[in-house]
């Protein structure tokens, strides 16, 4: 297979039923050259990566390997192309071991003891690349930046020249990006090709050569990116200017809203996801939650808002007990949420906009009729939120499913907060959305922070964490690493707490006050 010099997208089209999803979209790559993709939610990247790894064909337009147009109708044709891709959420097996892993689909692994043929190739990348894993490791040991690396070197065994990735810093400290970027800068430097998509713009002018940006399907700008500054990517990304740094006015700390005292609860493999944490949320605040998934963060939020049972513990909203309240009982206590995971668990994707805008409201007076939905009430509640918020939709009677992943997060924050709650529960409120939706989502927050709102907000972005929190504790295997004033500390400091580590000292997580 020749190594890949050069690699042209001409003219690529692709529409799904009247939705244009790319239109005659122009991409080049040159070998050692890493090019980042940017573009809002909706813009056409994911289709255009899509058809490039053979996922989905193109309606028009085609693709050429060193001046040679190339037919890829499946992933394993891309492969065999030399083209690999590590989604955005890693497809590894936990229970099996790194080289179990790498071996699947492998077509040159022998039959007995692929695993042993495996480990040594292993060997090989993690000494030229800085890629160090041990082979017997199962992947539910390992952190997200190992798992990673996994994903990038189960590519490279597979003899990929060119690599897409997809939002590869999503779940990744500080440190481990830092780790990620050598090693692709190492792997530029070998004559690797990648394809880096990010909403990150930081990331994409640190790391990439050049920038390809896509509006609407289109191409709306390309640069090299030492010629560009955040600005103007944001500018070629939504069609305006962007404000990078909201200003977040230093406000009086209000009565405690919500009490957690020394709570340990359950994971969902009988593990404790939780071990004793305690703290408290007040009005005008917004108290941050940093650290990498799967620290406990989610199955913490889930006790809070009447999702999971706890085991040890105890949580105060207002002063009154909900400790193991249902989820509706939570709700109608004054506890709004916005879900982690927006289609799974926010909105009913079926369901039109202006269901899916009462969603836990219906059973309200102003919403219903005894044994009947008032629809005219419903239907007026929902062209409210959708004017208070920006949501961009054609009616509200089109399926949210074909909303952007933006609007969507819009819809959901609009009906969360138009109950006017005590306590606004948000996890990952701006994940995997575009600059324009995140700048839109945060000001919403901050907005309601100052009219006197409780938020408690889960992120694993740090630049979100410090702009729009005043307090954040750092979750580590399920601990509070301690609780500090985001005047007080830095996102260094953040960082090594995210890791596992009490910077300037070895002590142990705590579950206290402030630092």
């Amino acid at each position: 297979m020749p190594r890949i010099e050069a690699l042209e997208m001409i003219d690529i089209s692709k529409s799904f039923h009247t939705t244009r999803a790319n239109k005659g979209v122009n991409l080049r790559i040159s070998s050692g050259e890493i090019l980042g993709l940017l573009g809002e939610n909706g813009a056409g990247k994911t289709t255009l990566m899509n058809i490039l790894y053979g996922l989905i064909p193109p309606d028009s337009g085609e693709i050429r390997i060193n001046g040679q147009p190339v037919r890829i109708e499946s992933p394993r044709d891309a492969i065999g192309l030399g083209i690999g891709m590590v989604h955005q959420h890693f497809m590894l097996i936990e229970n099996h071991t790194v080289a179990e892993n790498i071996s699947l689909g492998l077509s040159d692994a022998p039959f007995l003891s692929p695993s042993r043929h495996v480990a040594r190739r292993l060997t090989e990348f993690g000494e030229r690349f800085g890629l160090k894993i041990n082979p017997q490791e199962r992947i539910w040991q390992l952190s997200a930046g190992e798992q990673q690396r996994v994903e990038i070197v189960k590519a490279l065994v597979k003899g990929a020249d060119l690599l897409i990735l997809d939002e590869p810093t999503s779940v990744l400290t500080p440190q481990e990006t830092e780790e990620l970027f050598a090693i692709l800068r190492r792997m530029s430097a070998e004559g690797h090709s990648l394809i880096f998509i990010s909403h990150k713009l930081e990331e994409i002018l640190s790391i990439c050569n050049r920038v390809l940006v896509l509006r609407k399907g289109e191409v709306a700008g390309k640069a090299e990116t030492k010629d560009v500054d955040k600005r103007a990517l944001a500018r070629m990304m939504v069609g305006r200017e962007i404000i990078f740094r909201i200003e977040r006015p230093a406000l009086e700390q209000g009565e405690m809203v919500l009490e957690v005292r020394d709570l340990v609860v359950p994971g969902d493999r009988q593990q404790v996801a939780v071990r004793g944490v305690g703290f408290q949320v007040f009005r005008n605040e917004i108290f941050g939650i940093a650290g990498v998934s799967g620290n406990g963060q989610r199955e913490l939020i889930e006790a809070v808002t009447g999702l999971r049972r706890v085991s040890e513990g105890a949580v105060l909203l207002g002063g009154q007990n909900i400790t193991n309240a249902s989820a509706r009982v939570v709700a109608s206590r004054g506890i709004s949420h916005v879900p982690e995971e927006r289609i799974r668990f926010g909105i009913v994707p079926n369901l039109f906009v202006y269901e899916n805008a009462v969603l836990k409201q219906h059973r309200q007076r102003l919403f219903s009729r005894v044994l009947f939905l008032n629809f005219g009430s419903i239907r007026k509640h929902a062209a409210a939120i959708i004017e208070r918020f920006n949501v961009s939709v054609p009616t509200i009677d089109t399926p949210v499913k074909n909303l952007s992943g933006g609007n969507i997060q819009k819809l959901i924050l609009g009906r969360e907060i138009s109950g006017e709650p005590a306590l606004l529960v948000a996890a990952h409120p701006t994940y995997g959305l575009d600059v324009g939706a995140t700048e839109y989502i945060r000001r919403q927050l901050l907005e309601k922070r100052e009219q006197g709102l409780a938020v408690l907000l889960v992120s694993e972005d740090l630049e979100e964490i410090f702009e729009l929190c005043d307090r954040i504790a750092v979750m580590y295997e399920g601990r509070f690493m301690g609780i500090v004033s985001t005047a007080q500390t830095s996102m260094e400091n953040i960082g090594l707490m995210m890791a596992g580590s009490q910077p300037g000292s070895s002590s142990q997580p705590v579950n206290g006050g402030e630092d």
